[in-house]
């Protein structure tokens, strides 16, 4: 192959990257712009959701397509389950500081892990495509299944702006990020609209997490990676910026694709890294962020 159909494989691993990237990131972004706490446990509830989907998966008999059908319903409600736990159980009560907030979520993130290992063992899982349509190219075959994650991916951030912007919930939580005093005093249950947030954002990292496994494989620390990339769009696109976020996972994601594929996927990150370093000194507030 030439120089075009690479990059052009490049452009559709880089589209791939940028939807799974993105609906991490949101999840993250909800949470900290409703909130005003970073979630240092985000890595962790994606990693139980790739486990829940293939536990799920394994567990439902029939072709593939079921148990992954089934895996994109029970793993989400799981996972936001735990995480309203978590946000009542421990961050409620931290009133969440955002410094207590953090520690505590880091203490969540080595529970999870740890038990997983305990659980599941070290080793890692796949889990099976729900198909195997395979598009030829001139140049080259694709995964269609690959396509169908980036169309997915913005089903679901279509599903999240409509929350936001047409529900009674995304009004509750907007007034809610505005000012929670003010919330409160208008009568909004605050505590519940913070559980309820938090499991969203926790089921959005859990969603990503079932759409990628059948690519990549089910481990106890595959929460890591994304961890890290989540906050490096977040920071980049703007704390509580959802627009601000899309974008920067887009180009996050195009970028891994393209620099992964002409020279190494360790550089990649490393051009990321200093992108976030770039935007903490000119634009701490992050490229679509507002100013305190």
């Amino acid at each position: 192959m030439g120089f075009g159909p690479f990059l052009l494989l490049a452009v559709m691993e880089g589209l791939v990257s940028a939807a799974v990237l993105a609906l991490t990131a949101v999840g993250l972004s909800l949470v900290f712009g409703v909130m005003r706490v970073v979630n240092v446990a985000h890595g962790a509830f994606f990693m139980l959701g790739a486990l829940v989907a293939w536990f799920v998966a394994g567990h439902v008999a029939g072709p593939p397509v079921w148990g992954w059908l089934a895996a994109l319903v029970v793993a989400p409600l799981v996972v936001g389950a735990l995480a309203a736990l978590v946000d009542i159980s421990v961050l409620k009560r931290l009133n969440y500081e955002p410094e207590a907030v953090i520690v505590a979520t880091i203490g969540v993130l080595y529970i999870l892990e740890q038990a997983a290992l305990m659980s599941f063992g070290p080793d890692a899982r796949p889990v099976a495509a729900p198909f195997t349509l395979r598009l030829q190219l001139p140049w080259f075959g694709y995964s269609g299944y690959k396509l169908f994650v980036v169309v997915a991916a913005c089903a679901v951030l279509a599903g999240v702006w409509l929350l936001m912007a047409r529900t009674r919930f995304g009004l509750l939580m907007r007034a809610t990020q505005v000012d929670r005093n003010t919330a409160r005093a208008f009568g909004i249950n605050v505590d519940r609209v913070y559980a309820g947030t938090f499991a969203l954002g926790a089921a959005l990292a859990a969603v990503a997490a079932v759409l990628v496994v059948p690519i990549s494989q089910v481990h106890y620390l595959m929460g890591a990676d994304p961890l890290l990339l989540a906050f490096i769009t977040v920071i980049i696109g703007g704390l509580g910026s959802l627009r601000g976020t899309l974008v920067a996972a887009l180009v996050i994601g195009l970028s891994d694709g393209v620099i992964s594929m002409f020279w190494s996927p360790t550089l990649s990150k490393i051009i990321a890294t200093l992108l976030v370093a770039l935007v903490l000194v000119f634009r701490p507030q992050g490229l679509f962020g507002a100013k305190a």
